[in-house]
């Protein structure tokens, strides 16, 4: 291949090849602004060739700060053609976060939408990249980077970063997770091998795109098929439940949190969803009555497994297995690799066990930007680990017991904290619950049930709740502290920010 020419597997080909085939097909539809193909191949050629006639060399990163929106997509895809790093920061964080996002990812250029440019002024970053509203990209010419000089430009090559999506830091300090062309092209490869695509299909498109997930479950693998993506801004259920009746949707991803609002709108039972053929789902678990509630209005639902590390996709279980396989997050994606390492020694376990997941393949990430201690911790070997800790049976099914940094050891005895979850939840007052490990002076660690109750003015007793554990669990599995709370503090695709569980002292006992 000329050197000139981009590499085989780097998206920014994927909008010129449908702007030839089909011009005038809907790519992406915002709320009702419509662009086709030909136009969003022209516009993000346009801006590739604007950026680079600017200064901007491959590898520099561009941050923003925006929205779901066409303008952001555009930019993704120049980003894609001109070989530079697409870096989608959270808008919902605080001013600390994001200054730290900022001073670690280092941009050479900062794009913001307009009703977030006052978040970004207050982190003071303005003064250590240009800084331009994601609405004029399309206008006029990019402002220069900062440096006085730049080197030449080449051609996008497979091994290239792409994106940079960066963690929650729900545990430890967000990282960067650089994800190449190659990376995005299997991930999305693996997932057309299950949930194939069309030019007729029709993708909802809500998960945020500062989320691994905002990208290659779906949106990307449509724009690559020739699909139309209806964008939304935000999610909001009523909206939404509107978005699938009004466009005949065919397809969308959410964590569970969306299905089950959608399905509470008044008028789901009615709402016409004969074009939805199946939905994706991810971040947690499906509930079984969520499940049945979906099956009910005939939608397939495809439930999985992935990290942002592994660009996301890992694990999913058919449709077909959803009710007899609940608990399960399935079997590998095409072009995917998974094992089980035996916690203490790492030997890899044959046949059924229990171990850390690991993962290898293409669609695996190239590192953490910035951070090549925590790079090289990522791995045994060629693996990736995932840090969740899961089972397999003989039938070759996967189902992940928790994250091994949520365990806690009580008495010698180790503790998963998800198996102690779900037998809360399946209390009948109990509409969501949490529990952690704090200190204790005899124990070294016991369990701490922080609980949403299904009426927050009657919550069960504590002690019918750790009745209810006792009957079903080990004696030092049983939680030794009950706390109520209205919700739990959560990150932006509805995970629990455990971190934030953790009692005062005087409530451990």
């Amino acid at each position: 291949m000329n050197a000139l020419e981009p590499g085989g597997h780097t998206l920014g080909r994927w909008t010129a090849d449908h702007a030839r085939l089909t011009p005038e097909k809907v790519a992406i539809d915002e709320r009702g602004v419509r662009t086709t193909y030909a136009e969003l191949d022209a516009r993000a050629a346009a801006l590739a060739d604007r950026l680079l006639r600017a200064g901007y060399r491959s590898g520099d990163r561009v941050a923003t700060l925006t929205r779901n929106s066409t303008a952001h997509v555009v930019l993704f895809f120049a980003c894609a053609k001109a070989g530079l790093v697409l870096v989608p920061l959270s808008w919902r964080l605080g001013t600390g976060e994001l200054t730290y996002l900022l001073g670690h990812a280092r941009p050479a250029l900062i794009a913001v939408q307009r009703p977030f440019a006052d978040d970004l002024d207050a982190t003071g970053a303005s003064g250590s990249a240009p800084v331009v509203f994601l609405e004029d990209l399309d206008e006029g010419e990019a402002p220069a980077p900062a440096r006085t000089q730049a080197g030449p430009g080449r051609a996008p090559r497979d091994d290239d970063p792409l994106l940079i999506v960066y963690t929650s830091g729900s545990t430890s300090s967000p990282r960067g997770v650089v994800l190449t062309h190659a990376n995005c092209f299997w991930t999305n490869l693996s997932l057309s091998g299950v949930a194939g695509m069309t030019t007729e299909d029709v993708v909802l498109a809500v998960l945020p795109q500062y989320h691994v997930g905002g990208w290659n479950v779906q949106p990307l693998l449509a724009w690559w098929r020739g699909a139309t993506v209806v964008l939304e801004p935000d999610f909001d259920p009523e909206q939404v439940l509107g978005v699938l009746t009004q466009h005949r949707v065919s397809t969308m991803m959410g964590v569970p949190s969306h299905y089950r609002m959608i399905s509470e709108v008044p008028g789901f039972a009615e709402a016409d969803l004969s074009g939805l053929t199946h939905m994706v789902v991810g971040g947690a678990p499906m509930p079984v009555g969520l499940l049945r509630t979906w099956h009910d209005r005939g939608v397939r639902v495809i439930q999985g497994y992935g990290l942002s590390e592994a660009a996301p996709n890992v694990l999913l279980v058919p449709p077909e297995d959803a009710f007899t396989r609940v608990g399960s997050v399935g079997k590998p994606y095409p072009h995917v690799e998974v094992a089980l390492a035996e916690v203490g020694t790492g030997d890899l376990i044959t046949g059924a066990g229990s171990g850390e997941l690991l993962v290898r393949g293409p669609a695996v990430f190239a590192g953490y930007h910035d951070d090549p201690e925590a790079t090289a911790a990522a791995f045994t070997g060629d693996w990736l680990r995932t840090g969740d800790l899961a089972t397999r049976d003989e039938a070759g099914y996967y189902r992940v017991v928790d994250r091994l940094s949520n365990m806690y050891i009580t008495g010698g005895e180790n503790v998963a904290p998800a198996q102690v979850e779900d037998v809360l939840r399946r209390h009948p007052q109990v509409a969501d619950a949490a529990v952690i490990g704090v200190p204790d002076e005899r124990w070294g660690e016991v369990g701490h049930a922080v609980v949403v109750p299904t009426d927050p003015d009657r919550p069960p007793a504590p002690e019918e709740l750790l009745a209810h554990c006792r009957a079903e669990l080990a004696t030092f599995k049983v939680p030794r502290s009950v706390r109520f709370v209205t919700e739990f503090p959560r990150t932006a695709l509805h995970k629990i920010r455990r971190g934030a569980l953790m009692p005062e002292p005087k409530e451990t006992r």
